[in-house]
């Protein structure tokens, strides 16, 4: 049974008691004099050997000992942590030492936890079976325990140790554990600041307050650790802005009245702001022309002094010197400051750096991920100049693969002061997923996806994964695989197969595909690649039985079967400053697909887009433009079929249906075309609610067109409407950010149609990931 004892055994007096009784035994068994012993027994011990025991001690024989060592000897054998109980007794000439073992751990086992599963828990615990049972080891495993549960907002967790005895001293070792609930931050506020709102700067935190539907919310539970993470976002949110001095002078964290919540505070010194004076260059080492790098040196003078702009510079110096074959050159930056002018001159030097070489690089940590894997992220290989930047980068590069927790990088002294060596140490986190999902659209219902995917395949950094959606108008089951670096090169290999059924409710129409490709992706320049591809598809095209008969000509003459086979290039120029949220810069896209290597099918496909991004208000008002096109041209006697033509509405022309634009047929049916243009313009803003319920709004201006069909009329058939005509619609937007997914709702209204189109003023999305 558990004895309640041990409860109390742990308890912060237990070093107060042993060393009083330790104490006491020496007072009372140990004479006040120095004596000799011709011999030592040692009686008591079951599994811990007699030597062992005389040598923990340390108490030599035929010679005198004091009392003091006696002492020691019982201290000693005490901290070994063998032992429940030592006595140590002088009889005659003889010494003994009596001792009580401390019991093995037979089995460990956690109860009353439900939120945080023992697969979790169990390695975080020093205590295991088939170990001696140790009382501070016991105590270090419950604040381990309570310090998980803390770090997932269950700061009022409690944890109680138990031993249940069995036969041949062993114990059953037991934490009882009592979750409690997790708490949450109800207020976050700041103190200092004045340029910047507490409503901006909570955007900024990765800690968010919990509100109304706070359950659908992440990041509203306290987490100490967290703080001084948020603490450096706010570093770098203002010192990006300018404002060289901020400080965060203090984060606190209290508990409310109630104890249930959490009070968050940030006490910060903003500073002034900053701007860019006088930019320069100077060379402290022989050049044939300076103006080489003053080209690349892209700051003004009265912009808001960014950090990020000069390390891009810093980062285009080392390129042109590198190109210009500059051994051991780096570029370095002077950073003068006028506090009266509020400005700061910028010379950037070019100057001679340390004569290093990188020795080798030692990479740590990696059971599962190749040493290739990480070490073709370094553009530095052994026996090249160290270039600090470059191992920065392959730093980022490191963690950008996401097969790490952690990632550490540096440089140590080699077999020389010259010679560098790059240590790399990682930890490995899971890389495989299982993810469910599902997606509501007001206009093609609900749709269900199952995904598989394994993103460090062998450790060979390979991706290879197995998706399944369903809805209403598609099936899609799709397998692929990527290679991120053929032959250790930067180069990229994918390929994919997919099955699909498409029933789209606007047409009449229904196509079973297969659609095979496979292809490299390189880089063309530090921003931009280009990628080639080799496609076939195969389209299986009927009509269902209740519509036959009852379509026209133009529907179906669809009806059969096609394959395509041909080449697919594409260019992509990503400047966005970020993927997921980007406020500034922009992306380009061309597209340019050949059918005709065998094949019913010949045709020539090319499709163009731009998208530029701005930001106001500090990154409150966020705009974008976008403009799209595309022109199908075809190149044999097989007529393209409707379902493989452009097409346009829903979300790619707001404010009309799907398939809701473009020529009709007598019956009202899409018949898309192979020239489309669109131009998007959207702006997203804040609406005034509480940053944590990640609600905000948008306005949008779309305007486009879908013209051409190959063949118009059909046979004899009346001509349809395929003019290049402009429609157009204005919205506002409602996206509501969730931990299932974003929402998004669209309010429309067409300022430009024709009378065949459909409208569609209001569409709902929901996009959910589990």
């Amino acid at each position: 049974m558990a004895t309640t004892l041990f409860a109390r055994l742990i308890q912060p007096n237990l070093m107060f008691l042993q060393a009083l009784f330790v104490g006491l035994a020496c007072l009372l068994s140990v004479p006040s004099y120095a004596q000799t012993f011709s011999s030592i027994e040692v009686e008591g011990n079951q599994r811990i050997t007699e030597a062992t025991i005389r040598s923990l001690a340390g108490i030599p024989t035929g010679t005198e000992v004091t009392p003091a060592q006696v002492n020691r000897a019982l201290q000693n054998l005490y901290d070994s942590g063998f032992f429940e109980e030592v006595r140590i007794e002088p009889v005659g000439s003889t010494l003994r030492i009596a001792v009580s073992e401390n019991p093995t751990i037979n089995r460990i086992s956690i109860e009353g936890n439900r939120r945080i599963d023992d697969d979790a828990l169990l390695p975080v615990i020093g205590s295991r079976p088939g170990r001696t049972f140790s009382v501070s080891q016991t105590e270090a495993d419950v604040r381990a325990i309570i310090e998980t549960y803390s770090a997932q907002g269950r700061i009022a967790a409690e944890v109680q140790p138990l031993i249940i005895r069995r036969s041949d001293n062993r114990v059953d070792l037991v934490f009882e554990v009592l979750e409690g609930q997790v708490t949450e931050i109800d207020n976050i506020s700041f103190v200092g600041n004045s340029d910047f709102s507490d409503r901006r700067l909570r955007r900024v935190l990765e800690t968010k307050e919990a509100r109304l539907f706070s359950g659908l919310f992440a990041n509203d539970t306290f987490i100490e650790d967290r703080l001084a993470f948020d603490a450096q976002q706010l570093r770098e949110f203002y010192q990006n802005r300018g404002y060289l001095d901020f400080a965060v002078l203090s984060s606190s964290a209290e508990l409310s009245r109630e104890r249930n919540a959490f009070l968050v505070n940030f006490r910060v010194q903003e500073g002034q702001q900053y701007r860019f004076g006088e930019v320069s260059f100077r060379a402290d080492v022989e050049i044939e022309d300076s103006s080489v790098f003053e080209r690349v040196i892209s700051i003004r003078s009265g912009q808001i002094h960014d950090p990020r702009q000069i390390d891009f510079v810093l980062q285009d110096l080392d390129n042109e010197a590198d190109g210009l074959g500059l051994a051991f050159v780096r570029s370095d930056v002077e950073i003068i400051r006028d506090d009266d002018a509020l400005t700061t001159d910028i010379v950037f030097v070019l100057t001679r750096g340390p004569r290093a070489f990188v020795e080798r690089i030692d990479i740590e940590g990696n059971s599962t991920t190749l040493d290739r894997v990480i070490r073709r992220q370094f553009e530095t290989v052994e026996g090249d100049v160290l270039n600090e930047r470059q191992i920065r980068e392959a730093t980022d590069r490191i963690r950008a693969l996401g097969y790490f927790s952690s990632v550490d990088v540096s440089a140590r002294e080699g077999s020389s002061p010259e010679q560098q060596v790059i240590d790399v140490d990682v930890t490995e986190q899971a890389t495989g997923s299982l993810t469910f999902g599902g997606s509501f659209s007001s206009s093609s219902g609900a749709a269900l996806t199952l995904s598989i995917v394994e993103r460090n395949f062998l450790g060979r950094g390979q991706t290879v994964g197995l998706g399944f959606s369903t809805s209403s108008s598609n099936q899609n089951v799709t397998l692929q695989f990527i290679e991120p670096s053929v032959l250790d090169r930067d180069l990229r290999f994918s390929t994919s197969l997919a099955a699909r059924t498409f029933r789209p409710s606007q047409v009449p129409l229904e196509n079973e595909s297969i659609d095979f490709s496979f292809g490299i992706e390189f880089p063309v320049s530090e921003n931009a690649s280009l990628s080639t591809a080799y496609f076939y598809e195969r389209d299986d095209i009927t009509i269902d039985e209740d519509d036959e008969g009852s379509v026209t000509e133009y529907v179906s003459n669809d009806v059969g079967e096609y394959d395509a086979s041909g080449l697919r290039f594409t260019y992509t120029n990503d400047r966005r400053n970020s993927v997921v949220n980007p406020t500034s810069g922009y992306v380009f896209r061309a597209t340019q697909s050949f059918a005709g290597l065998g094949g019913s099918q010949r045709y020539s496909e090319s499709v163009v887009s731009f998208t530029t991004f701005r930001s106001f208000f500090n990154n409150q008002l966020v705009f974008s433009a976008e403009i799209e096109g595309g022109i199908l041209e075809n190149l044999g006697d097989e007529d393209i079929p409707i379902l493989n033509r452009f097409n346009l509405g829903g979300d790619n022309l707001r404010g009309f249906e799907d398939f809701g634009v473009g020529p009709r047929d007598s019956n009202d049916d899409p018949l898309g075309g192979t020239k489309y243009a669109v131009a998007r313009l959207e702006a997203s803003f804040p609406l005034g609610l509480p940053e944590e319920l990640g609600i905000f709004g948008g306005v949008f201006l779309d305007a486009g067109t879908i013209w051409d069909l190959e063949d118009n009329p059909v046979g004899g058939l009346p001509a349809v409407n395929d003019d290049p005509d402009i429609r157009a619609a204005i919205g506002f937007s409602i996206f509501w950010e969730t931990v299932i997914g974003p929402l998004r709702f669209n309010f429309s209204e067409v300022l430009e149609k024709q009378p065949q189109d459909k409208e569609e003023n209001f569409r709902f999305t929901i996009d959910a990931r589990f």
